[in-house]
């Protein structure tokens, strides 16, 4: 079975209900800590601090991120740096490659990269 790593766009548009992401409500939700903090800052800037604090306690199993991972995800953002891919994202895919998963995302800096199934 395939699992994924949810990226804060997929983990976004899961809570937007987006009809393209209801195939992936079912798998476990492997995200880490940076993705964790970017979900929450979007709850809070775009609605309250109460949904911010129901996801900071419902994302409570993000994962840390270790210094073999920060280095993979330097390498694979100075490889693609003419597209704007953010730390967090360069970590997420990073870890993603680390414990084969697919990097779901519809965040277009991402199409066409290996180990990525796109949606939007």
């Amino acid at each position: 079975m395939v699992n994924y790593f949810f990226d804060s766009y997929a983990i976004i548009e899961l809570l937007m209900r987006n009809p393209a992401y209801e195939k992936y409500r079912d798998y476990p939700l492997i995200t880490t800590v940076l993705n964790k903090i970017e979900v929450c800052w979007w709850a809070l800037t775009r609605y309250d601090q109460n949904l911010s604090d129901i996801l900071l306690k419902s994302l409570s199993h993000a994962n840390e991120v270790n210094d073999d991972i920060i280095r993979d995800a330097l390498i694979f953002r100075k490889q693609y740096k003419k597209r704007n891919i953010s730390f967090t994202d360069a970590i997420g895919y990073a870890f993603a490659r680390k414990n084969n998963l697919l990097f779901l995302t519809g965040d277009n800096e991402f199409k066409d990269i290996p180990g990525v199934e796109f949606v939007k």
